[in-house]
């Protein structure tokens, strides 16, 4: 891997856009600025007929699930994906593994996300994470899983679901993770992580949404709404992302 193109945040470390300590010194303050100055190994291009309120979650949620499934080859159309949960994250799993070809099978633990998992995301499949005879059915039927879940969940009955040889890519926050050796061992599987891309990747990403055409579902709203946005956070009412609109904002 290039590491110098590839994944130079890897090797220099990060300046974090938001109350961060700057390369010269000065502290960021990240999107609510009414300019920033960047070097230009830093900045994306967004493609003129890509909308920019569309744009700005990808380089959140869309490449922290991009950047894994494209590493691990999980952009190899027949091949079969599951997506742990179905929130910012999982919705874009979803819609970068249908613009993959692959077969989408969303795994949740409520029966409310599956109308808009397998209508409005065109996911495949949509399991019941607690129905057991469901999860047994699908035993070794698929070659990868991100599992997007931040809250604490077994590991061990997805890890059954991978084929020989499957991966299973963690980019949630459980506060922990257990399972047994055996289900690594005895079928060949593989456990990784990841939380974010390089510059190189980040860049690819968003010319292949603008290609194939991908958007992450947004709720454009005005900075004076922002205390309540975040209650509905709280509340998890919001499919998929807040997008704070500073142009008109800032009039």
């Amino acid at each position: 891997m290039d590491m110098e193109t590839q994944d130079i945040l890897w090797c220099l470390g990060a300046v974090f856009t938001f109350n961060n300590i700057d390369m010269d010194g000065t502290i960021t303050k990240g999107g609510y600025s009414s300019y920033m100055v960047v070097h230009e190994r830093f900045c994306y291009k967004i493609p003129d007929e890509y909308p920019l309120a569309s744009a700005a979650p990808l380089l959140c949620a869309g490449i922290t699930v991009y950047s894994p499934m494209v590493r691990h080859n999980m952009n190899q159309p027949g091949k079969s994906l599951g997506v742990v949960g179905l929130g910012g994250l999982g919705h874009m799993a979803v819609k970068f593994g249908k613009a993959f070809g692959l077969k989408v099978t969303v795994f949740s633990t409520s029966i409310s996300k599956k109308e808009e998992a397998l209508n409005l995301l065109g996911a495949d499949n949509f399991v019941i994470s607690s129905d057991q005879e469901h999860m047994r059915v699908l035993t070794k039927s698929l070659d990868f899983i991100v599992d997007t879940a931040s809250g604490d969940h077994p590991f061990d009955p997805y890890l059954q679901l991978l084929k020989i040889g499957g991966i299973y890519t963690l980019v949630g926050f459980p506060s922990e993770i257990k399972f047994s050796p055996a289900s690594l061992n005895r079928g060949l599987r593989t456990v990784s992580g990841s939380i974010t891309g390089g510059t190189k990747m980040t860049q690819e990403m968003i010319d292949f949404c603008a290609a194939h055409k991908v958007y992450p579902k947004i709720e454009v709203i005005p900075i004076e709404y922002v205390n309540e946005a975040l209650e509905r956070l709280i509340k998890r009412d919001v499919k998929y992302r807040f997008v704070i609109d500073i142009e008109n904002s800032l009039k």
